[in-house]
């Protein structure tokens, strides 16, 4: 495969994965606003912090190294035997991570109480279990992806999360009794699914002329099994080191990743109830990141990293370039301010509604607005990191890069320690607390990182970060006007009132947005002219 080839075949995989990514959070979204309404939220807690914590554990510590490993460049020109005998060690090590896990589960956590949460001691053995079936699709799918099978992946994904909703809505629905046996029953199918799916694909695509066409390394069923490489070791020891380096940090990158959990999961700050509100929270608050500014932070990074070059400082540098990204970022910073102020000045007032239409008295009593009240501040947290980042990543040299991860891992040490600490103190609305403080030192690291990049030129791009006094003027008086409409027609007064507590706010933000176009014209002009049409291209 030509090099044009894997670049056109990995960007169509990349936009898959995308639009995977948005069906999979649409569809949990849909899920547990649904199930919301027939299961306790100590249960959701169970299932979606605790079952789940598991099962990423166990697949992540057993098979991200072998990927990782047997993905990279170390690959090419590799015995694909070699390979697959490696691929299928993944199994034994899951069942070994199967039984420690489980043995902890059991007897070292604290157990739900089984009248209100039965059926937690074989929930725990199911979920390793499909865990488990997942890890015998491993040696398929690492070839799948060598091989850039674009649909195979959609298809078999789409196929297991589909049959994961209908199983999940049906039992619900039909045997709310059965508790957490829904959901690992519902857990069973889904891996499942995706073993047979990729199964059924190789029997048929093996020996095909399709296949002959590819010149595919593997030619029957048998060969995906482990065997004996004539006249070769069984394993390739260079793969086998490099897998071994990776585990390793296997440990570390997936503690970083699932640091709230496990701080859930074996500190006992919260109940399930609390976790289970925090996570769907967590989910719904997330949304807006990751479909809002996840895109605009994909796209400028490959611009500024295009644009400017990296390591260098601004005078040794184009100035037309120089200005432009300068230009650009100055305009990103503001846009992604101005968003992420929206969010936080209407979030306060409407949480409440927003979490009462979405799971009903289940999430607007209790702690569930403050949480999406805290989750809306922190929401512009993320919006101005990601910018910044973007560009600081787009500029740093790699030796920058290196001390700057360095300074990463104690940001994340610091983080599980605080989190410990302020939830101990102030709930789940601590861990979006600790998430604040996190993200405000890294914009912090990336604000004077950019101040010292344009120190020597006429260019000042953080000034973005200050919009313009009358959109300020009108945020705040929006914000005042929704609070009171809130206290006063929402939401114990029936629908109507709550439709005039929407219009009132759909006022305040046609108001806050016609100011943003009077004042903000250069923001506009570079949203009407970058944005706009790079999005249109991408839609056509």
């Amino acid at each position: 495969m030509g090099s044009e080839d894997v670049l056109k075949s990995a960007s169509t995989l990349a936009s898959y994965n995308v639009l995977l990514q948005v069906m999979f959070r649409v569809l949990t979204f849909l899920l547990n606003a649904f199930t919301l309404r027939f299961v306790s939220k100590e249960l959701i807690g169970v299932v979606n912090v605790r079952l789940m914590l598991l099962y990423s554990t166990l697949v992540f510590l057993s098979r991200e190294a072998f990927r990782r490993a047997c993905l990279s460049g170390e690959g090419a020109g590799r015995n694909w035997r070699q390979v697959i005998n490696l691929l299928w060690l993944t199994f034994p090590l899951g069942c070994v991570w199967g039984v420690l896990l489980v043995c902890v589960w059991w007897w070292v956590l604290q157990a739900p109480d089984p009248d209100s949460i039965p059926h937690y001691v074989p929930a725990v053995g199911l979920f390793c279990v499909a865990a488990l079936t997942e890890l015998l699709a491993e040696p398929l799918w690492v070839l799948a992806h060598a091989h850039m099978f674009v649909r195979l992946k959609v298809i078999a994904e789409s196929l297991a999360m589909i049959a994961k909703c209908l199983v999940t809505v049906v039992l619900v629905v039909s045997a709310p009794q059965w508790g957490l046996f829904i959901f690992s029953a519902a857990q069973c199918v889904y891996t499942g699914f995706l073993l047979t799916c990729y199964v059924v694909y190789f029997i048929h695509f093996l020996g095909s002329e399709e296949a002959e066409k590819k010149s595919f390394p593997v030619y029957r069923m048998t060969d995906l099994l482990p065997s004996k490489v004539d006249h070769e070791p069984l394993l390739n020891w260079k793969l086998t080191t490099l897998t071994w380096s990776f585990f390793k940090q296997s440990f570390l990158k997936q503690i970083l990743t699932e640091g709230e959990r496990y701080v859930m999961t074996f500190l006992n700050v919260l109940n399930f109830g609390d976790q289970g509100v925090y996570d769907i929270i967590n989910n719904l608050g997330s949304m807006v990141a990751r479909f809002l500014f996840l895109p605009i932070e994909e796209s400028f990074y490959v611009f500024f990293a295009k644009v400017l070059e990296r390591g260098r400082d601004v005078q040794h540098q184009k100035q037309e370039e120089v200005s432009m990204a300068a230009e650009v970022l100055e305009c990103l910073l503001k846009l992604v301010l101005l968003i992420g102020l929206i969010i936080t000045v209407f979030g306060y007032a409407y949480s409440h509604l927003a979490l009462d239409i979405y799971g009903g008295e289940l999430l607007s009593n209790g702690a569930g607005p403050a949480l999406l009240r805290c989750y809306s501040c922190y929401v512009l947290l993320l919006a101005i990191n990601g910018v910044t980042e973007c560009f600081v990543f787009a500029a740093m040299s790699k030796e920058e890069v290196d001390r700057y991860n360095l300074v990463m891992l104690g940001l994340s040490a610091s983080f599980l320690l605080l989190s410990y600490w302020l939830t101990w103190m102030f709930g789940g609305v601590g861990f979006i607390l600790a998430n604040c403080c996190n993200m405000a030192l890294r914009i912090t690291h990336s604000i004077v990182y950019i101040r010292q990049y344009f120190l020597q030129s006429e260019h000042r791009p953080l000034w973005g970060l200050r919009p313009h006094s009358a959109v300020l003027v009108a945020l705040g008086v929006s914000a005042v006007i929704t609070a009171f409409s809130e206290s006063v027609f929402c939401c114990d007064g029936g629908w109507l009132l709550r439709l005039f507590h929407v219009a009132v706010g759909a006022v305040c933000l046609l108001t806050v947005v016609i100011t943003v176009f009077l004042t903000e014209t250069r923001l506009v002009q570079f949203v009407k002219t970058q944005l706009l049409p790079k999005y249109n291209k991408k839609l056509t």
